[in-house]
């Protein structure tokens, strides 16, 4: 059977996509130049309605300008593809249609012999179960994946395609953001960073802004201190919050210091603010995939809040990274893990083994092609990893203690 690729990116964005799509074409027009490609456009969506970009050879040679930018030039969408009720809401499919079948037939009807997905665990196990489907029907489709979540939260793989470089931009925009700490007398600042059930965004992005905060030089003389810059607690997922106890340490910190700012993962607590919902009668709003709509309940102003009235503050500034980091051009550490793993994922496709491309954990972080029945989403942050529990020590908070896992 003469080889068809296709390309395709879904969920939401992440620091790799353009960069990831680039490299695919680049790599195969180095490998087999004659492999047609095409990519469908809006993840899904573009496959269910069988629209889609052709590679051309124009697009082949300025490959390398796809680097350079944040987003996805195919564009992405939030299509679960076997929620048939949502997809035959958005018009995608009709009433009665199997969707995977439907799926099915439109690869079929288009060649494509190789799919390759950029995106999380459901982008990647959807993908996989289409294949299976065509492989019953004696179709042989090839999915290879890479792992993109900006969450890094796809287990067995170590680290996710763009989850660094939205770290990088999140400490990045707080920089900005913690200038505003003394623009007013008593400042609460919660900077509201992405990650609905895993905390490592959060706190890698402390990290990294700790770490450019530790290269600066101070002048406390006039006031530029290195405290009131500082970032006072961090809050992920992953750990117990207890309001009260955190907003007496608090509190000291902004008699002393003038002003607080915390970091909090979006999906830090939200069980507490469902559980107000509900008791209020309220519905809680919730995406095709059965997520809680994060954006519409708003965690960063409902814990700001809670300490706003604790801490006397004065003035408060919730700001959130989410869209400005994720949207990034991939930074020097992430570009040279998609080469490394695009390398990878396009000779597996020529070999026809499937799987998903990624530092295998349980395997001696070993680069691999993961099996499809091996990925899972949802791998919580260890929150008792050294860097971050030093992290918090150094900024006074008290060890975290293991929260139960969040189901939002």
């Amino acid at each position: 059977m003469t080889k068809k690729v296709a390309l395709l990116t879904a969920g939401g964005f992440a620091p790799c996509l353009s960069t990831a799509v680039g490299g695919l074409i680049k790599r195969y027009t180095e490998l087999a130049p004659d492999v047609e490609i095409i990519a469908y456009k809006l993840g899904y969506q573009g496959l269910l309605r069988g629209d889609h970009f052709t590679v051309t050879d124009e697009v082949r040679a300025n490959a390398d300008v796809l680097r350079d930018f944040g987003g996805s030039p195919i564009g992405n969408s939030r299509v679960k593809l076997t929620n048939t009720k949502d997809l035959v809401k958005r018009g995608l499919i009709e009433e009665g249609v199997d969707s995977l079948k439907f799926a099915a037939d439109r690869l079929i009807e288009d060649g494509v012999t190789i799919l390759h997905t950029i995106g999380g665990d459901d982008t990647n196990t959807t993908a996989a179960d289409l294949a299976h489907y065509l492989h019953e029907h004696d179709y042989e489709l090839t999915v290879v994946g890479l792992p993109k979540t900006i969450d890094n939260d796809v287990v067995p793989i170590k680290q996710s395609l763009g989850a660094d470089t939205a770290a990088e931009m999140g400490a990045r925009f707080a920089r900005n953001v913690l200038a505003e700490h003394n623009a007013s007398n008593r400042t609460l600042i919660v900077h509201e960073v992405m990650g609905r059930n895993c905390g490592w965004l959060t706190a890698a992005t402390a990290r990294k802004y700790r770490e450019w905060l530790e290269d600066q030089q101070w002048l406390p003389e006039l006031g530029l201190s290195k405290e009131a810059w500082d970032v006072h607690a961090v809050f992920v997922p992953e750990a117990e919050i207890d309001i009260a106890e955190e907003a007496e340490l608090l509190n000291k910190v902004m008699d002393e210091v003038g002003n607080v700012t915390i970091f909090l993962s979006e999906g830090a607590g939200v069980e507490s603010i469902i559980a107000e919902m509900e008791a209020a009668g309220e519905e809680v709003p919730r995406d095709a995939f059965g997520h809680v709509r994060l954006d519409e309940i708003n965690p960063g102003a409902w814990f700001a809040e809670q300490f706003a009235a604790k801490l006397n503050a004065e003035k408060v500034l919730v700001q959130k990274s989410g869209y400005y980091s994720r949207s990034a051009a991939s930074n020097a550490y992430d570009l040279e893990l998609i080469d490394t793993m695009v390398e990878l994922a396009v000779d597996a496709a020529l070999r026809e083994e499937p799987g998903v491309i990624g530092h295998d954990e349980e395997n001696g972080d070993t680069l691999s092609v993961i099996a499809f029945d091996r990925i899972k989403g949802g791998k919580p942050f260890d929150i008792t990893e050294p860097w971050f529990t030093e992290m918090l020590a150094a900024i006074g908070q008290p060890a975290p203690v293991a929260a139960a896992p969040a189901e939002h």
